[in-house]
């Protein structure tokens, strides 16, 4: 007879879910009868605080995917097909909750698996929680390489290294300006944005250019004027910021107010975002970025969703808008997860986790193929310039949509 818990059906073992759903911190509502049986999957997000309108697009980006998969009855795995829930808790952009987040997600609330909390700095602290209890854990938002390095085997970034963003854009910029010959590096101190400037500064020493200031700033900073006073009297070429949609969009405007002009100006990762053109307008202009996916590439592989095209159409069709890396990332850790499921023909968490170590595969996100530590190793992220109020692709070639614009920022 079956009981609200675990089960094996089939053979394989299955958690019957009671319906969890967000309803502030920690606070969940056990509705679920007891034939309601569901693949379950822990999603720690920081849907208010600082981080929310990050934190939202991962939402959109799963939620599509798990509608998606559920109007075809769910998950195929062996003799079962069984729909997906996803376990929401706000963590409220606190990385200590979102580590308590997922400790309680795994232990109080039986999910199979999990999507990691957003950012590298959240994933990296998270990360130890699913690790301790076996849980194949996808993070569809980390980069930074030391969230790899910790040796642990079930957990897989969809993001490529840092330096797959800051190699192509100096050598855009190098081979496009060889008077640009300074840079200062201005970086929000967090795991992810301070790792993205260190490996700007690699890159730019690499190139031979000058790195003439590499300041931070504190997580919360509202005012830049301090610093940004000190960056214009050293005349910086191109300055290079990193931070997250409200952080950048702030220093664009206090850069524009102190009257710093460089000829390249780069920000990431807020520029990949329609909220930072909106919001920024004018001053977005010419303001280029780098991302891990862009609407431009076009793929062809497995899932739900079996070309690029088909993600564009189900995404706008569902959001009446255009999905930003954030978003399609979220979506493509949901393929991931499914397809991994399916090559296993069990939810077992070993069984999914080793296949995803020897997944080879294309997506519409792109290929997928994981290196030792974990992190994807398959993709070539393009880098982009907002020109005309719209992210436009400069690089890679199969993929370009225009030059790259220099000076003219104001």
């Amino acid at each position: 007879m079956l009981k609200v818990g675990r089960h094996q059906v089939g053979g394989h073992r299955v958690r019957v879910a009671a319906a969890a759903l967000l309803a502030g911190t920690f606070a969940f509502a056990a509705t679920a009868s007891a034939d309601d049986m569901l693949i379950r999957i822990g999603a720690p997000l920081p849907l208010t605080g600082g981080l929310s309108p990050e934190g939202l697009k991962q939402k959109r980006g799963y939620d599509l995917w798990a509608k998606t998969v559920n109007a075809s009855g769910g998950i195929a795995f062996g003799d079962t097909r069984l729909p997906v829930q996803i376990v929401y808790v706000d963590y409220e952009s606190n990385t200590p909750r979102a580590v308590q987040a997922a400790e309680r997600l795994i232990t109080e609330d039986g999910v199979n698996f999990l999507f990691s909390p957003f950012g590298s700095g959240a994933t990296k602290a998270a990360s130890s929680v699913s690790e301790r209890y076996q849980i194949p854990t996808i993070a569809p938002t980390a980069s930074s390489p030391q969230v790899y390095d910790q040796g642990y085997e079930y957990l897989f970034g969809t993001f490529t290294p840092n330096s797959t963003l800051t190699d192509p854009l100096v050598d855009i910029v190098t081979a496009e300006q060889p008077d640009v010959k300074t840079v200062a590096i201005y970086a929000r101190n967090d795991l992810f944005p301070l790792a993205l400037g260190k490996e700007m500064e690699i890159s730019a020493n690499r190139a031979g250019l000058e790195v003439i200031s590499f300041d931070e700033f504190a997580i919360g900073t509202m005012d830049h004027a301090s610093a940004l006073t000190l960056m214009r009297q050293s005349q910086p070429d191109w300055v290079f910021a990193t931070g997250y949609i409200n952080d950048l969009i702030l220093v664009r405007q206090q850069m524009s107010d102190l009257g710093i002009e460089p000829t390249a100006l780069t920000m990431i990762a807020g520029p990949a975002y329609k909220e930072f053109i909106e919001a920024g307008g004018a001053l977005a202009e010419n303001v280029s970025s780098a991302a891990w996916w862009h609407p431009a590439a076009s793929y062809e592989g497995e899932g739900p969703f079996p070309t690029t095209a088909d993600y564009l159409a189900a995404f706008e069709a569902e959001y009446d808008a255009q999905p930003d890396y954030a978003e399609a990332s979220a979506s493509a850790a949901g393929v991931i997860l499914q397809l991994a499921i399916e090559k296993a023909g069990t939810i077992e968490p070993s069984a999914v986790r080793d296949a995803l170590a020897a997944m080879d595969t294309t997506t519409f996100y792109g290929p997928v193929r994981f290196g030792e530590t974990g992190q994807i190793v398959s993709l070539n992220p393009p880098v982009f310039q907002i020109q005309d109020g719209e992210p436009k692709v400069v690089f890679p070639e199969e993929v370009k949509q225009t030059d790259m614009i220099y000076g003219g920022i104001e």
